[in-house]
């Protein structure tokens, strides 16, 4: 990047918005994924027309931009790869209204998924997705992975929430989507196109959100199976009961293993354990749901169910599931958090799966994940210094994907493609699909200036 260059980005964001000193671009080189790239420099934008007039001068002097939230991405979305520009919307953190009438939230890109919630509260609202890093991931992160949660299975992801944006293309034009309505079928669904689109067509500036009233009451129960077909079983069978859990998440046994090696909890390291809650707006409500999701555990042969009889008792069964993720990135110097997503029937195959690929690799795979919609988080655990290990996962992540694409599914549920499973799309996209991904973004994005090197869009 020439020293010109960075003058016009300092006239267009101001001195203070700008950055290009060292400890600024190594903080900008990498996400939560195991990827990095130095980025040549990093501005923080305050306005759509800011934005616009960075990616004018990206596309005269052919610098690439990366967009960057909360750098809280698994899959090296906000890893600018071929250098650049990071363009940080951390400061366009304003939520700019909140209309309970027309349970609607308008927030800028910026805006901590927690924020909003706190915002929300107070009126009985919640935004329901509820990714695992809503403490510090924004919502226009959430917007470009399309992320979702824990609450997946019952409320859904990002996308179904998402009612209209205002998107910076990568030409520099400015365009609004969609509307404040609920329902709108005119023209093509342009909102649902940039939700999951991971930066690569266009940047967002603000965000037309639905809102939700939030549930008052709650069940939640565990449940231990010693079979993992079993426990698969039971997650097929609760899903097709008649009743849909806000949550049903699932542990297997190696995460048992590493909890138990760093933790006090002492749980039995079985073959699968099912954490499962249910809401509604009344605590009969809640408890009918859940005797509904306890009679398909005990008919699927689970060895205990422990139902929590206070909130105190369910933040105890809460516990090992919290506890995954931490626990098992201490295990070893490097991890990999995969987001493969199946059909619900195809969860215990699935599982049963990553055994066999972690065995037939000789890796270490600790799987746990929401098995209520499918999305499961094999976690591989290795030495990145170790290069046969480090060849050995990356042929298991190979199978991996493959394995989860045959029984019907995904490469990814809510991280992203990003740079992790670029050289795997087209497992999943056959080459019509492919072909008209990369004329989209050459439409949206002519000169490839926006995250360029992701999602194996580059033509």
């Amino acid at each position: 990047m020439r020293p010109e260059t960075k003058d016009q980005l300092r006239s267009i964001v101001g001195e203070a918005n700008f950055s290009d000193q060292l400890i600024d671009l190594v903080s900008y080189s990498s996400d939560a994924s195991e990827h990095a790239h130095r980025p040549q420099a990093a501005v923080w934008a305050d306005s759509a027309e800011e934005i616009q007039a960075i990616v004018g001068l990206a596309n005269a002097e052919g610098f690439p931009v990366t967009v960057r939230g909360a750098g809280t991405g698994l899959s090296g979305l906000s890893v600018p790869a071929q250098g650049g520009l990071v363009l940080d919307l951390g400061r366009m953190d304003k939520i700019l209204d909140i209309s309970i009438g027309d349970r609607v939230a308008v927030v800028q890109p910026g805006v901590v998924y927690a924020s909003l919630e706190k915002a929300l509260a107070p009126h009985g609202y919640v935004f329901p997705p509820d990714p695992a890093s809503g403490k510090a991931c924004t919502l226009g992160g959430n917007v470009g992975t399309n992320a979702g949660g824990v609450k997946g299975a019952k409320y859904g992801t990002t996308r179904d929430y998402v009612l209209g944006l205002s998107v910076v293309l990568g030409d520099g034009r400015l365009m609004k989507t969609g509307n404040r309505a609920m329902k709108s079928v005119s023209g093509f669904d342009l909102t649902r196109l940039f939700v999951g689109s991971e930066g690569a067509l266009g940047i967002v500036t603000e965000i037309i959100l639905k809102i939700s009233p939030k549930p008052l009451a709650t069940a939640t129960t565990l449940a231990i199976f010693d079979d993992l077909e079993d426990a698969g079983r039971a997650v097929s069978g609760v899903m097709a009961s008649g009743v849909i859990p806000s949550v049903l998440e699932i542990l297997g046994r190696e995460t048992l293993k590493a909890i138990n090696q760093n933790t006090e909890l002492n749980l039995p390291e079985v073959d699968a354990m099912l954490l499962a809650e249910t809401d509604g707006y009344t605590q009969g409500e809640a408890d009918y749901q859940m005797e509904r999701v306890v009679e398909q555990f005990s008919a699927h042969n689970a060895r205990e169910v422990k139902r929590a009889e206070s909130a105190s008792q369910a933040a105890e069964l809460w516990k090992a599931r919290k506890s995954c993720y931490a626990v098992l990135a201490r295990l070893r110097p490097n991890f990999t958090l995969e987001d493969i997503t199946v059909p619900m029937s195809q969860v215990a195959p699935m599982l049963r799966g990553v055994q066999d690929i972690a065995a037939r690799h000789q890796v270490q795979i600790a799987t746990f994940g929401h098995a209520g919609d499918g999305n499961l988080h094999p976690q591989f655990l290795y030495d990145g210094a170790d290069q046969d290990e480090r060849g050995r996962v990356e042929a298991a992540a190979g199978d991996l994907f493959q394995l989860a694409v045959d029984l019907g599914g995904t490469l990814t549920g809510e991280h992203g493609i990003g740079l992790s499973k670029a050289a795997y799309m087209t497992l999943e996209h056959d080459p019509v699909a492919m072909d008209l991904m990369r004329s989209i973004k050459k439409v949206c994005d002519p000169n490839n200036i926006l995250n360029p090197g992701k999602m194996a869009l580059d033509v």
